[in-house]
This record gives structure tokens, sequence and C-alpha cells, in this order.
């Protein structure tokens, strides 16, 4: 049976659940609104021409870079969201004989399809918020218009948001390609490698050198340099979190799983364990939003100074910076945890319903489930702002990290994010007390 003829078949809602189809979609689209907002944001400030343009720029590079991770981990949560049940799906048709190109066809279009609708509708959510956006006002003005994606803009986002979702169907392809039946027994995911770790960890202390010679760089070099050192450096930075976040879950997980004395912690570790991956896109984006905060933390600080300096109008327009920065980051936070603690629900209906139809309460699978998430969440915290001191340390000081206000802002960014994580697994909960307790699959 041809690719044409199959695929009608396997995107029914009867088939897969309307979920499965839907909460891809949703990710997409509201990864690309993002995308939209703050690439436009950024745009507006490089039509500038003012003597102050340059360092309004500079500003802009290093929000965008602050910004960029978040966003491609929610655009990777949005890719993968429904990869396991299509590779189950797609396994399944490659034993009962069907060919390599069929299997490729179906799932590379059926990313595209559900990426291409929520993309469209992601530029279309941000082309109806962008007058918002261009109310704020920078240098005494409103960003008006200037803030507002091209056509040719628009559309350029919206492939590059398909091509990302057909990528990653493709890279995912290569488990039903070469062995569909380690697919259907849903082997264990690799361990992070130890030379990630290893070049995780240089990548870091190249970053911080770097900003340890910020001065000597400007001086010798100029603006460019330095925009390009904070924008390049800030995003390596959280790269690395990126990185040795899974790693870092994986130690804690072993080390917890030894020393479990309840069912909902030995659970817990062991969820974590068999992917530490997936743990840490449960939790990466507070870790991220953490860094961030620290980071608007000391730039608030730094703002008392310069307004006693008499430099009052800069400072409100790097504080407005701020804000936005940080809030777009909980944004793209709260879509993260909210689609892949879904996600992870819907992936592991067939353990849940194992598990409940042996004998396990519901609330002791969500204490295990709270546990699995909180507990990374707060080692992940605690080595996101260290991360960030570190770099931030060099450029400012000592002095404006234990600022008050510096505390004041981490603590109350890192706050929120573990509310948003809270308010995520308490509005999942029926979900998985109705994947738990179903007594045929829902798929």
């Amino acid at each position: 049976m041809s690719a044409l003829r199959l695929a009608p078949l396997l995107l029914r809602p009867a088939t897969q659940g309307a979920a499965v189809l839907a909460l891809p979609a949703v990710a997409f689209a509201v990864t690309t609104w993002l995308l939209g907002i703050v690439v436009g944001g950024a745009r507006a400030f490089f039509t500038w021409t003012s003597m102050d343009a340059a360092f309004y720029q500079l500003l802009a590079i290093v929000a965008l870079a602050l910004l960029a991770v978040p966003l491609a981990t929610l655009g990777g949560a949005a890719a993968r969201l429904s990869a396991r049940r299509r590779d189950d799906r797609l396994a399944a048709l490659r034993l009962l004989g069907a060919t390599s190109g069929t299997v490729l066809a179906l799932a590379v279009g059926e990313a595209t399809i559900l990426a291409l609708v929520g993309a469209i509708v992601g530029v279309a959510a941000a082309t109806a918020t962008a007058p918002l956006i261009g109310l704020i006002p920078f240098d005494g003005a409103p960003l008006s218009a200037s803030a507002m994606l091209p056509p040719a803009w628009a559309i350029g986002l919206v492939a590059a948001v398909t091509l990302l979702a057909a990528a990653s169907a493709l890279l995912s392809m290569r488990r039903v390609m070469v062995t569909p039946l380690g697919v259907a027994r849903r082997e264990t995911p690799a361990r992070v490698h130890w030379i990630v770790v290893v070049l995780a960890i240089a990548g870091m202390a190249i970053v911080a050198s770097a900003f340890s010679s910020f001065s000597s760089i400007g001086a010798a070099l100029g603006v460019v340099a330095l925009v390009a050192v904070l924008g390049i450096g800030f995003g390596v930075a959280m790269l690395v979190l990126q990185l040795l976040g899974p790693w870092l879950l994986g130690v804690q997980a072993r080390w917890q799983v030894r020393r479990a004395q309840t069912p909902p912690r030995l659970l817990a570790a062991r969820t974590v364990l068999e992917s530490p991956k997936a743990a840490w896109r449960q939790v990466g984006g507070v870790a991220l939003v953490t860094f961030v905060g620290v980071i608007a933390g000391v730039g608030s600080a730094l703002l008392g100074t310069a307004e006693a300096a008499g430099e009052a109008s800069l400072a409100a327009d790097i504080r407005t910076g701020l804000v936005i920065t940080v809030v777009g980051s909980f944004v793209t936070v709260a879509c993260t945890v909210g689609l892949t603690q879904a996600a992870s629900i819907l992936d592991g209906r067939a353990v849940s319903r194992a598990l409940h139809h042996g004998g396990m309460d519901v609330a002791t699978m969500d204490a295990a489930r709270r546990r699995a998430v909180l507990s990374p969440l707060l080692l992940v915290v605690v080595v996101a702002a260290v991360a960030a001191g570190v770099l931030v340390v060099p450029l400012l000081g000592f002095a404006l990290l234990l600022d008050p206000l510096t505390i004041l802002v981490t603590v109350g960014v890192v706050a929120l994010g573990v509310l948003i994580v809270a308010a995520g697994l308490l509005a999942t909960r029926p979900l998985l007390r109705r994947v738990a307790t179903a007594h045929v699959a829902i798929a």
C-alpha cells in the first residue's frame, strides 16, 4: 500500500488520539509565535541610524543570545513530541512489510504537515501581536511598525520551522529504518558520553576566560568585538548547560536509586535514570531561565548605579529590555513544561496502565512523577545560578552578584520557575489518571 493511501489512515484522530495530533501542532504554533515576536523586536533596532543605535543593537544581540537556547529547546520539544508514538506505528508497518521508502515518506510527511499548520498559525499570531510589541518605548519613542515581521521574513520563518520538523523526523527514522524491532522493544537510550562532558566544561572555561579579558578586547577591537564576545559567550554558556544537564541528572539519579527507601522515590529515580535527556527536557527550561534571571538581577543592580550617574533614560530602556527578556523566557518555559509533561504521560501510557493494573494506585504514580521532576529541578537551578555567577563576576565584579537587588530578582525568578513546573504537574494530573485507568489503549 502506498504512503499516500496510508497517510490519511494514520493521521485520523481515531487512530492516534486527538491529543497526539494536537500537541505537536500547538507546540509548533507557540514556537513560531515566540520566534516571530523575538526576531521582529530585535530587527527593529537594526533599522535605527542614530548615534546610540550600536549600543541598542548590542543589547538586542545579548537578549537574542539569552533567548535562543530556550526557544531552540521549545522547538526541539515540539519536533520530538510525538516521535515515540510515530516510531511505534511505523515500526509496526516495517514488520508488516512496508518498504523503507513508504515508512520514510509517512514519517516526514506527517511531521511536516503538523509543523506547517502550526507555523502558519504561529506567524499569524505573531503578526496580530506585533502592534502590541510596537507600543513598547525605547530611546524615548515606541518601536511602532518596525517590530512587524516583513512578509519575506514571515515566510522564511514558516519554512525554517517546517524544515526543523522534517529534519527531526529524518533523524528519528534511523531507528525504524535500521532495526524496527529495536523500537518495538523500547531499548534503553544511550547515556551521555564523557567526551560531551569534557567539551562542555572546556567551553565554559573558554567563555569565562574571554569574559575576564572583556575590557582589553573592547579596547583593542571595538564595539563589534564586544557584541561578539557577549552574544557568543552567553549563547555558548547556555548550550553548555544543555549538554551537561542530562549527565548531571543521570549522576543524581544513580545516587538516588541506591538510597531510595520508598516506592515513589525508587520509581522516580528509575524514571530519570531510564532517560536523563527526557528528564532534562522537563526541567531544562527553568535552568535556562534561572541563568537569565541571575544576569537580569545583576543588570538591575547595575542600573541603580547608572541612574545615580544621571543616565535615567538609558537605565529605563535597559530595564525594559531585561523585563522583556525574562518574560519571554518564562513564556517559553511555561509552554515547554506543559508540552513535555503532557507528552511524557502520553508516551508512557503503556507503563502507567501496567503499573495501575498491577496494583499501584494513581496517587503513588503521581507522587513518583512529581519527585522525578522536582528533584532534578532543584539540582539544575543551583547549577545554572552558579554558572551565571561564574560568567558575571569577571564582567562586573563580585559585589554586584551579592547586591540585595540581584539576590531578590534571582530568588523571584527561581520561585516563579518552580511554580510554573508545579502548575504543569498539577494541570496534567487528570491526564495521568485518565491514561493509567484506561482499559484500552488511548492511541
